[in-house]
């Protein structure tokens, strides 16, 4: 592709995103490509708690690999699951384990608010309270670390990037 027709693209994707609501995504520090080591079918969503890692499987044997914050030793759980909600910066309400912890955190937390925890979008898990979510600024150096109550915290930029790349029903299955 040339250069002048290449411009014109990025500049016409960057419209439609903003038309769409959509936020570009800036550099993404914590995706990658990588040759899978384990078995799964390509769309599937395999997040490893030991490796603090979230993969995306792609054909062909590879995934695309992100960082993730995962669930505090005593919060992290394993099991198969799926998609069944796609959200761009929800509201957010502290579940029970949250509320016990942290007593003094309103009810709710408006979408898009700077102190709401889901960020810029949020992929709800079917079977509890858990999610797939961007984070605050202030929480980003917590990504790839274990620091949640559960969920799968991510960069937003990363976060927004496999929404783009999923849907509902997608399966997630989620290793010690």
């Amino acid at each position: 592709m040339g250069r002048r027709l290449t411009r014109p693209l990025v500049a016409a994707a960057f419209v439609a995103c903003a038309v769409a609501g959509i936020a570009a995504p800036e550099r993404a520090e914590a995706r990658e490509v990588v040759r899978l080591n384990f078995q799964a079918e390509p769309g599937t969503i395999v997040i490893r708690n030991s490796e603090r890692r979230l993969y995306l499987v792609k054909e062909n044997g590879v995934a695309i690999r992100y960082r993730v914050a995962v669930g505090r030793a005593s919060e992290q759980w394993e099991g198969r699951t799926v998609v069944n909600g796609r959200h761009i910066r929800p509201a957010w309400s502290p579940p029970a384990v949250v509320r016990r912890a942290k007593p003094n955190l309103p009810d709710v937390i408006p979408g898009g608010a700077p102190n709401n925890p889901m960020g810029e979008g949020a992929l709800t898990l079917a079977g509890g309270e858990y999610a797939i979510h961007g984070t605050t600024e202030s929480m980003r150096r917590s990504v790839g670390t274990a620091a949640s109550f559960g969920c799968f915290r991510m960069l937003n930029e990363d976060v927004v990037d496999l929404m783009n790349r999923v849907g509902v029903g997608t399966t997630v299955i989620v290793k010690r």
